[in-house]
């Protein structure tokens, strides 16, 4: 049986989410891999987004978390890699989250107040907030490119927990990019749950 963590305000001061983003980045890393020539333009779950402009996102997203690490000013950095060639995404990931893994490897990043898109945080909570992000891109580019959606379940179940507290029902439109929740058959998987708690239709 899968254990699930539950990501209470009392775990958030003592959870260390630095596997949990590394088991993210490689898990998309693969559907990066696999994505083809002939998909880049077609459309995604977000809707603002083709393939191409996905892949982009992840990758400039990736960058940004890798900034937050290093002591950076992220938001002064671009939210997209708009300069990576058709061919170029895989390397261009795997660079990126070369980057991003290391930039996170001191324990002093945990605690320090960094400043990222949804607020002054500590290290923990922003990067936890990351593994939501590249997880949940990685779903998205998975279901407009033909692949498999369901991957680590443990991994998709944390960070369901983790959504479930820091994205209430509530919380959804203006300056929040996220759709209402999806209504999902009581035995979906948790990708395509958590898909749907961030407004995506489960495929």
């Amino acid at each position: 049986m899968t254990s699930v963590v539950k990501f209470t305000r009392e775990t958030a001061s003592m959870t260390d989410p630095r596997d949990y983003y590394a088991r993210a980045l490689a898990q998309t890393e693969l559907i990066v891999a696999t994505v083809r020539p002939g998909q880049l333009d077609d459309p995604t779950p977000c809707t603002e987004f083709s393939v191409r402009s996905l892949l982009s996102h992840i990758v400039g997203g990736i960058n940004r978390t890798a900034i937050v690490g290093e002591g950076g000013d992220a938001l002064a950095a671009p939210t997209r890699a708009d300069d990576v060639s058709d061919d170029g995404w895989p390397a261009a990931y795997a660079a990126a989250s070369k980057r991003a893994t290391t930039a996170w490897v001191g324990d002093e990043t945990l605690d320090a107040q960094v400043v990222v898109p949804w607020g002054t945080v500590p290290g923990r909570a922003a990067l936890s907030g990351y593994v939501q992000e590249v997880l949940t891109h990685g779903w998205d580019l998975a279901a407009a490119t033909g692949q498999e959606t369901e991957g680590d379940p443990e991994l998709a179940a944390w960070t369901l927990e983790i959504s479930r507290r820091i994205l209430p029902p509530e919380r959804r439109g203006g300056p929040v990019p996220f759709g209402p929740v999806v209504a999902v058959a009581a035995d979906a998987g948790p990708y395509a749950q958590l898909a749907a708690w961030l407004g995506r239709a489960p495929r």
